[in-house]
Parts: C-alpha cells; structure tokens; sequence
C-alpha cells in the first residue's frame, strides 16, 4: 500500500508536468488554441461593415448612376429650360421630355447638338456633356393647323408641273448665273450622300445677283445668317416660309436653293451652288420635321 502509494505519489508531479509542458499537449488541446484565434477571426468580421467595399462599391454604383447626369439648356421657340438629364438615355428619351417640357410631340421635334440627335443613341454616345445646348425646332400641331396647308399643297402641285415644263435652271433668270460657272471656292459635294450640317459656315456659293455668298446656322439664336461682302441678314428661321432646291443640270451633285421669305415665290432668296449632301439637312434646320406630316 506505502509502495503504491509511494508510486501513485510519484506519478502525479509527473503527470502534472506532462500536462504543463505545452509540447506535450494532445492535438486537440492544440487545435483548440487555434480555435479562439479563429474564433476572433470570425468576430472580427462582423466589423467591416463599416468599411466594407462589397457594400461601398454598390452604394458607389448607385452614386455613379446619380453623377451620369448632365446638365442641358432646351432651346425652343426662345424658351429655355434648364434640364437634368441621364447621359445613358437615348435621343428619343430626350425627345419625350421635351414632349413634357414644351407640348411638341416627338414626331414634330427636330432635336439638335451639333447636327440632328438621332433617336437611336445615347447622349453620351454623341459626345454631350454638361452645360451642353440643345437646340429644338418644330411646331405644336396647333400651330401646324393654323398654317395656310391648303395654299402650301396647292404650291407642291403647281411645282412639280413646272419642273416638268422646263427646270429652273434653265430659266432665263437662273442661267445668267449658272452659266459663270462653279465659284473657284465652292465647297466639295458628295452625290448620293446626306450629311449634318458642317460647324462651319456654308461658303463658296452665288446669290441671284452672282456675289458670294454664305450660310451661317446659328442654331442657339435660332437664326440663318446671309452674309455677303456688302452685308449679313439675320433671319428667324420662324419667318422662313418654305425651302426648294433643284439640281443643276449636268452638275447633278450641287442645287440651286431658294428661302422664301415672304407669303409669294416673289421673295425668294436663291443660292446657287450648295453641296447635294447638305440640301436634306439645310431643309430640316430651317423648316423642322414637322414639314413632312
């Protein structure tokens, strides 16, 4: 019993040292002092809400959506409105608030920013930024209904028959211009083609007079500037009544143009000389979609 007990006795210090020697422990003594590291691992995280990036860049994302604004100034009929608008929208977005805005009807918008807005791209596709102005022409179907039609139709009735007759430029009135020849300036043509109006002024054209000529758009006064070496007729392209042209015979890609400036053909403006590819172009700048409905 004293042996045993002596065993027993000695036993213990050792056992009790073999479980104070840390190199001694079992493995899943071990393991669970790696467990509370992992343990505040996992408390940690909880934490980062605070800075967590998952969140901030969502929150980021809706932000960004936010910033892709821009800022426009709308143009119509020398009303301005001041427009917040998304840059990812397309032109026919655009088009229905300014539906909302002024009461033109989409089909009756002739939109520009630096030539037409197509309907179908995004703004930031046609390069718009902020502060950008966009010009817009056209009439409410109240004023297209308080236009003359019946006396319009009646001059596109009477027009083609004419044309079939002789074409201007054959007439005598005409001729004498024509028959100078192309200005030495004259701008390039592209038959076949039609293009936005360039920025810069249309030049290298004759009046009936046979002078120089130019076309200035100002698209922000809603004006067609005339210049001549003499003077510069600022025109509201509001008071232009209607616009014709017709190809030079023989020199098919350039038109002779006329702006009619009061109620008869008596006061047209012609311009001899403008490029094919401008003539669509200058037509819906001045007169506005709405022409064709």
């Amino acid at each position: 019993m004293a042996a045993a007990a002596a065993s027993s006795a000695s036993g213990s210090p050792d056992s009790e040292d073999a479980s104070m020697d840390p190199e001694t422990q079992d493995p899943s003594l071990s393991y669970r002092d790696v467990s509370p590291n992992n343990s505040l691992q996992a408390e940690q995280l909880p934490e980062k809400p605070s800075g967590d990036p998952p969140d901030s860049v969502s929150n980021g994302g809706e932000a960004n959506t936010e910033k892709e604004l821009v800022e426009l100034k709308i143009i119509w009929n020398k009303n301005k409105y001041d427009l917040k608008f998304p840059l990812d929208s397309t032109g026919a977005d655009l088009k229905q608030k300014i539906h909302s805005l002024t009461g033109l009807p989409p089909a009756m918008q002739k939109v520009m920013f630096k030539g037409l807005v197509p309907e179908e791209k995004t703004l930031r596709e046609i390069k718009v930024i902020s502060g950008a102005k966009i010009m817009v022409v056209g009439s409410t179907i109240n004023d297209v209904l308080a236009v003359n039609t019946p006396k319009d139709a009646t001059q596109q009735e009477v027009k083609p028959e004419e044309s079939k007759k002789e074409p201007l430029c054959r007439q005598k009135q005409h001729r004498k211009v024509l028959d100078k020849g192309k200005p030495d300036d004259v701008m390039p043509s592209v038959k076949g083609a039609q293009e936005r109006l360039p920025t810069i002024p249309l030049s290298g054209m004759y009046n009936k007079s046979g002078g120089k000529v130019r076309l200035t758009f100002k698209l922000e006064q809603d004006q067609l500037w005339i210049g001549t070496k003499e003077r510069t007729e600022k025109l509201p392209m509001g008071s232009i009544k209607n616009v014709v042209s017709e190809p030079i015979e023989g020199h098919e890609d350039y038109h002779m143009m006329a702006f009619q400036l009061g109620p008869t053909e008596a006061s047209y403006y012609w311009v001899y000389w403008v490029p094919t590819q401008y003539v669509d172009a200058i037509k819906d700048t001045v007169l506005g979609k709405w022409q064709f409905f």
